[in-house]
């Protein structure tokens, strides 16, 4: 007489089943199938402008970036990029302090328009500059009334960069705001601080690696900024072009040495801060063991 377990989940597992589910066909599968993806998306064209671009040798490389043209765009580009980077860094910074440490009214509109700028396609955002701060517009013909001009300028760069750059800066700090704990700084005015010396010696310290975060990403993207740029700027040689537009009119010009030389120095930027990023996210938040990765 053959017994039967009581629980028909204690039933005997067959063994060919037992070999099946440990075969790693599924994981290797799904691994293989994320880096290929990986590999076409990004790493092929990737390898492919870096080869043409240094196909004919640094000599050419450098004599095509520092062409009167291209160096002064390079230059406009790392200039305006600093500056957007350095304003956003500070007014990120402080509205992301208000966002978390005020209760306001409207405190939740103000937080959403937080990400309108990765809503809004970049061309539309220098066709609302145009509009606000072009020499057409009210506010644009008072300014260059007043001898600022905005638009097809070095200021309507900036004032693109710092739109489109926004959110980086508060996004990185916000989290880390949420998270730290309000027992020091109460300390600190039972103390008898102020809130100054109170932000500047226990805030500041804690938010500053996603500050710093903030701002290599935000330097990282004015970089390479092109939709609202080329409406903005005017596209001047020699005073408002900047180096993706002027990639785009080396391409235009069929001089594709030129636009693969100056796009693999943005690109080596780009990448650079990229790198330096994910390193500082990495000290700033040591990676626990899961488990995971070994499976």
């Amino acid at each position: 007489m053959s017994i039967r377990p009581a629980n028909p989940d204690e039933a005997e597992v067959p063994s060919s089943a037992v070999a099946l589910s440990v075969r790693p066909w599924g994981r290797w599968g799904v691994r293989f199938v994320a880096v290929s993806y990986l590999a076409i998306m990004i790493a092929l064209p990737l390898s492919a402008i870096f080869q043409h671009g240094l196909r004919d040798g640094i000599t050419l490389f450098w004599s095509e970036i520092a062409s009167p043209i291209g160096y002064a765009a390079l230059k406009l580009t790392l200039i305006t990029a600093v500056t957007t980077t350095l304003i956003n860094a500070v007014m990120g910074t402080l509205t992301a302090y208000v966002l978390v440490r005020y209760d306001f009214p409207a405190r939740g509109l103000l937080n959403g328009l937080v990400d309108v700028p990765f809503a809004i396609p970049t061309l539309v955002t220098g066709v609302m500059l145009v509009v606000l701060y072009g020499p057409q517009g009210t506010l644009g013909a008072w300014l260059e009334g007043h001898g600022f001009q905005v638009i097809f300028a070095t200021p309507g760069i900036v004032l693109a960069l710092l739109l489109v750059t926004y959110p980086f800066v508060i996004r990185t700090v916000q989290p880390v705001l949420m998270e730290m704990r309000g027992d020091q700084e109460e300390a600190a005015y039972t103390l008898g601080a102020s809130k100054w010396v109170t932000f500047y010696r226990i805030v500041l310290p804690a938010i500053s690696p996603a500050i710093i975060t903030g701002a290599l990403l935000t330097f990282a993207r004015a970089i390479g900024e092109f939709g609202s740029i080329v409406i903005v700027a005017g596209n001047i040689p020699g005073r408002t072009l900047t180096a993706p537009v002027y990639v785009f009119g080396q391409v235009e010009s069929q001089n594709v040495r030129g636009a693969s030389a100056m796009s693999v120095l943005l690109l080596a930027l780009s990448f650079t801060l990229m790198i330096s990023v994910d390193w500082i996210q990495r000290k700033r938040k040591p990676t626990t063991a899961t488990g995971w990765e070994d499976r």
